[in-house]
């Protein structure tokens, strides 16, 4: 009696649509044999047979690579993407940055005093000038926590 040995791991069973091949693999071949059989009849005649089909292997292989190529689960395209990420769009160096707790304590503190000097220079530019007093029998000097209420 014949067995069919069965994968523990069915996620990375993929689903099967004509051939024994996937609809990714259907697409990719059926891409390059658009792209490489009319490529094989034009140069066929000026550069002749043999050198037709290199060129018609060399302009397939591309289709072929994205089509069977995977490795650890990603395809080909996404691991060019991310080659592609790595060594041009991303800067080369990344620095390691720490949130270090004296130092926003410092720049906070800064700030403080920067606010207060602000907040002191307004209040000395909106004061009312002082009344002078008269010698002798004039108003009767009051407490300087009054002069500020009044």
């Amino acid at each position: 009696m014949a067995y069919v040995p069965v994968p523990k791991d069915l996620t990375k069973v993929k689903t099967k649509v004509m051939f024994n091949l996937t609809k990714r693999q259907l697409v990719c071949f059926s891409g390059g044999a658009l792209f490489g059989v009319p490529l094989f009849f034009l140069l066929k005649n000026p550069v002749g047979t043999s050198a037709a089909a290199m060129c018609m292997v060399v302009a397939m292989l591309p289709f072929f690579l994205l089509a069977m190529y995977e490795k650890n689960g990603q395809p080909l395209e996404k691991i060019i993407g991310n080659m592609i990420r790595v060594a041009f769009i991303r800067p080369k160096q990344r620095p390691y940055k720490t949130n270090n707790f004296y130092a926003v304590i410092m720049r906070q503190e800064q700030l403080d005093k920067e606010v207060q000097s602000i907040v002191c220079k307004k209040d000395k530019s909106s004061r009312r000038p002082r009344r002078k007093e008269k010698a002798g029998g004039g108003k009767a000097k009051t407490d300087p926590r009054r002069e500020k209420a009044d």
